[in-house]
Order: C-alpha cells, then sequence, then structure tokens
C-alpha cells in the first residue's frame, strides 16, 4: 500500500537531532521529501548524511538547510531559499527549541534567546512560508510543543524576562507561545507533546524519557494526511487533549500575533 506521504514536501526545524532527527527519517522513510534544517550548513549536511547512511532512505528524498534561528535574518533567508526551490510546501513542522540558557541571554535581535528560537523564529518561518504552504486538504503545520506549556503565562509587559528571569519559566513561556500559535486563524496547525524523551531537553523535565523515536511517531502521525485535524487542536503524544486555557482564548491569540509582528517586525 503506497504511503499517504508519498510525493509531500515536509521542512523540518532542528533537524540534526532527538525528535527533529526522528520525525526527518520517520518521514522519508515514508517517502516524503524531507527539507532538513540545521543551525548550520555542516550540521544540517552531517544529519542528512547520518539519515542516509543508516536508513533506507534515499539520498533524492532528504535535502540540508540553514539558518541560526538566533538571527532572525538567517530564519528570513530560510524562507526565501525554501519558497524558490519548494513551491509548494506541503507541512512545516516548527520543532527547533533549546533550553532556556542559566543566565538571561539576548540574542542580536534584542528578544529573550529561547523565546526567540522556540517561538519568534517559528511565527516569522510559518509567515514567511504562507505562499508555499498548501491549503489542499493535508497541508498544515505541527508544532512541537510541550506539556509545560501549561505551567507558563506569558509576561505581556516584559516578554523578555528582563526583569524576572527563571530558565524554566522562560522555556515554558516560550512553549505556551508556540501553543497559541496553533490557533492561529491564519493557519491551518496544531501543537503536539511529544512526551517526555531522551534528547537534549530531558533535563528540564526528568531523569527519563522515552526515545526520541518514539516521541517523533506521534508527530508524524499528525503530518499524515490521513489523520485529520482541527486547527488549533492539541495533542498529549497521540491523544487530543484540551491546551491551557490561554491557548485558545481569541483576546490572548491576538495580544501575541501583535506582540509577535512587534519584535520580528524591525528584521521583515
Amino acid at each position: 500500500m503506497p504511503s499517504t506521504l508519498s510525493g509531500r514536501t515536509v521542512l523540518v526545524t532542528g533537524a540534526t537531532s532527538g525528535i527533529g532527527y526522528e520525525t526527518a527519517r520517520g518521514l522519508a522513510e515514508r517517502g516524503a521529501l524531507v527539507l532538513l534544517h540545521g543551525r548550520t550548513r555542516e550540521e544540517a549536511q552531517a544529519a542528512a548524511d547520518r539519515l542516509i547512511a543508516t536508513s533506507s532512505v534515499s539520498g533524492a528524498l532528504v535535502r540540508p538547510l540553514a539558518a541560526d534561528f538566533a538571527r532572525l535574518e538567517e530564519v528570513e533567508n530560510l524562507a526565501r531559499a525554501v519558497v524558490r526551490e519548494h513551491p509548494r510546501l506541503d507541512v512545516l513542522v516548527n520543532n527547533a527549541a533549546i533550553a532556556a540558557p542559566e543566565r538571561h541571554t539576548l540574542t542580536a535581535d534584542g528578544n529573550e534567546i529561547s523565546f526567540q528560537v522556540n517561538f519568534l523564529a517559528h511565527y516569522l518561518l510559518t509567515g514567511l512560508l504562507g505562499a508555499a504552504l498548501t491549503t489542499d486538504p493535508g497541508g498544515r503545520v505541527v508544532n512541537v510543543s510541550s506539556s509545560l506549556h501549561r505551567t507558563a503565562a506569558i509576561q505581556w509587559n516584559d516578554p523578555q524576562r528582563v526583569r524576572r528571569y527563571s530558565r524554566l519559566a522562560a522555556y515554558a513561556q516560550s512553549q505556551l507561545a508556540l501553543t497559541v500559535f496553533a490557533s492561529d486563524p491564519r493557519v491551518t496547525a496544531v501543537s503536539v507533546h511529544p512526551g517526555i524523551c531522551e534528547t537534549g531537553l530531558l533535563p528540564l523535565y526528568g531523569n527519563e524519557g522515552a526515545s526520541a523515536a518514539e516521541g517523533a511517531a506521534h508527530v508524524v502521525r499528525l503530518c499524515d494526511p490521513a489523520t485529520e485535524i482541527v486547527n488549533g487542536a492539541y495533542y498529549d503524544r497521540s491523544e487530543r487533549v484540551a491546551p491551557a486555557a490561554a491557548a485558545t482564548d481569541d483576546r490572548t491569540i491576538k495580544r501575541l500575533n501583535k506582540l509577535a509582528d512587534l519584535l520580528v517586525g524591525h528584521t521583515a
């Protein structure tokens, strides 16, 4: 039986390790053309080579791409390259994420680094890919979020957390923002908490977790056009559950869009 992902083009951000890498592998094994994003050209190329060498995936199905999400200009260049080379994009997996550092850190763009890498860069990328992201049935955005979004509050008056910084609160805020963004009526998107997995982010959650491949399976399922989705839906692994109340609140969605537009706008 041919895979329903065959012939589809999917961009996976943060695909050089962990859940992103295993998602890229799962998609390519099912016949999708995977645009594999890494922070640097070398990291993306190494991940693509590793994937091809350790699976039955043909090299024709994996294209490495690079952009450092701590620099919004690089996100714009990435979007331009994707639109130019792949005018039709079926799925965007917003997966790239970092744990907030111990010390408050601002990017060159002036944003708290985890808020930018985990949310603002994806907000900007999704908007710039709007022309390529198909509205055909099955076209969608999948945000890889976290159950920690439930513990978060967006500090509207201090989103960069200059006054009070805690790495866990900063990380949770970035995940809440990403989850709220899935409810944006301008995109067909869902969020998924892939479970607590053995990845670089594990220390934020605990000492042990499932394999990255197990977590990735939940992401791959949501990329499949055979899986029907409702805009703004939130999944805890394979189960659809209600996200934090803020994630579906119209006022919060509008307010976040306004804030994100402001924070990414100086380079747009």
